[in-house]
C-alpha cells in the first residue's frame, strides 16, 4: 500500500519532534540555565528596546538592564539575609518561653478534663539548642567535606550564576537578529500563521509579566510598611518576601502569611500582635484579589482558579520548584494555542456538518 505525501511528512515531523524531545532530556542540565537566560532576556528586551528608541546604543541599553537585575538581587540578599541571620539564634529563647506560656494556659483546661497533658519544653529547648547552635562545627566540617567530594556541583552552580547574565546580555543584543534568523526558518506555508500565534503569545505574556512586577513591587512595599505599623520586628525582609512570592500564585501568598504569624507569635508572645499581623494579610490578599491583579495584570489570562490550581501542580511535579513559577506564564502560552484550535474546529467542515437525517416516519 502506496504512502502518501502527507502522510510521510506528518512522519517526519513525528521523528523531528522525538529526536528534539530525546536531546532536550539528555542535554537538561546544560540548556537550563541557558533557559533561564533566554527568559531573563525575553523580560529585559522591552526595556532595551524603549533605550534603544531614545538613542541609547544596544549593548549600553543591555548592560544597563542586567546590571539593574544583578544589582537588584544584591540587594534584596543583603537586606534579607543579615536580619534572619541576627533573628535565627533569638529563637532558642522565644520558642520556650511561648511553650512554657502555652503550658500554664493548657494544663489546667486539662486537668479539669481529667486529662494529665503538657508540652515537653526542656526537651523542646534541647531540641533547638542542638539544631540552632550546637553543631556549628560538624555542620562546616560535613560542608567541607561535600565540596570536596561534590566540588564539581558547586563549581556548576556557581558557574551557571555568572553564565547566565552574560548569556542574557548577549541574547539581548542580538535579540532582532536571532529573530529574523528564526523566522526564516519557519515554512512559508505556516509563517503567517506561527508568526500570528506568536503576536498573541507575546502580547499576552508581556501583559501578564508586567503588570505581575508592578503587583508585586507594589505589594513588596505594602507588607513591609505595614508589619512595622504594627510593629513586626521582621517586617522588612518578610513584607519584601510575600511581595514577591506572589508571583507564585497562592504559594507565595500562604508562605508568606505562615512566617508572618510565626514570627507575630514569637515576638508578641500575645493573640493582639498576631491578630494584627494577619489583619494586614487579609487587607493585602482583598486588595491583590479584587484591585490590584484585575487593573495591573487584567484579565487576559482568563484562567480559571481551578485549572491555576492544577498547572501549579501537574508544572511543580514534572520540573520542581522552577516548574511552579514558570506554571502561569506556560498556561499562558498554551491558552493561546487552545484558543486558535478552538477557532479552527468551529471553522472546520466537521463542526459545520448538518445532521444526518432521521428514518422517515410512514404515513399510515
Amino acid at each position: 500500500m502506496p504512502i502518501s505525501p502527507a502522510f510521510r511528512q506528518a512522519l517526519l515531523w513525528l521523528a523531528v519532534a522525538l529526536a528534539v524531545w530525546w536531546a532536550v532530556s539528555l542535554l537538561a542540565p546544560v540548556l537550563f540555565p541557558l533557559l533561564l537566560a533566554l527568559g531573563l532576556a525575553y523580560v529585559l528586551q522591552p526595556l532595551v528596546a524603549q533605550l534603544a528608541r531614545w538613542r541609547v546604543p544596544r549593548w549600553l541599553g543591555a548592560g544597563v538592564a542586567i546590571a539593574g537585575v544583578m544589582l537588584l538581587a544584591l540587594a534584596l540578599v543583603l537586606i534579607i539575609v543579615p536580619v534572619l541571620a541576627q533573628q535565627w539564634p533569638l529563637l532558642r529563647e522565644q520558642i520556650p518561653a511561648l511553650l512554657e506560656r502555652f503550658n500554664a494556659w493548657l494544663v489546667p483546661h486539662a486537668r479539669r478534663l481529667g486529662l494529665d497533658v503538657a508540652v515537653d519544653v526542656e526537651g523542646v529547648r534541647q531540641l533547638l539548642r542542638n539544631l540552632i547552635s550546637g553543631h556549628e562545627e560538624q555542620l562546616l566540617a560535613h560542608l567541607l567535606s561535600s565540596l570536596r567530594i561534590g566540588g564539581s556541583v558547586l563549581i556548576t552552580v556557581l558557574g551557571n550564576a555568572v553564565l547566565m547574565p552574560v548569556v542574557a546580555y548577549y541574547l539581548l543584543l542580538d535579540w532582532n537578529a536571532m529573530g529574523a534568523r528564526v523566522q526564516a526558518l519557519i515554512p512559508p506555508a505556516w509563517r503567517g500563521a506561527l508568526l500570528s500565534w506568536w503576536r498573541d503569545t507575546d502580547e499576552l505574556l508581556g501583559q501578564y509579566l508586567r503588570g505581575q512586577m508592578l503587583v508585586m513591587g507594589l505589594l513588596a512595599v505594602y507588607y513591609a510598611v505595614a508589619l512595622w505599623a504594627v510593629g513586626l520586628d521582621l517586617a522588612l525582609p518578610i513584607g519584601v518576601f510575600t511581595g514577591l512570592a506572589v508571583f507564585v500564585p497562592y504559594v507565595g501568598f500562604g508562605v508568606g502569611l505562615v512566617l508572618a504569624l510565626l514570627a507575630a507569635l514569637l515576638q508578641f508572645q500575645d493573640w493582639w500582635g498576631v491578630l494584627a499581623v494577619a489583619a494586614v494579610y487579609g487587607v493585602g490578599q482583598v486588595v491583590e484579589s479584587f484591585w490590584l491583579t484585575p487593573r495591573l495584570v487584567g484579565e487576559r489570562i482568563g484562567l480559571h482558579p481551578v485549572a491555576v490550581i492544577f498547572a501549579l501542580m501537574a508544572f511543580g511535579h514534572l520540573f520542581g520548584f522552577v516548574g511552579v513559577l514558570l506554571a502561569l506564564p506556560a498556561s499562558a502560552v498554551a491558552l493561546v494555542a487552545l484558543r486558535r484550535l478552538q477557532a479552527l474546529y468551529l471553522r472546520s467542515a466537521l463542526f459545520a456538518a448538518p445532521p444526518a437525517a432521521g428514518p422517515v416516519a410512514r404515513k399510515e
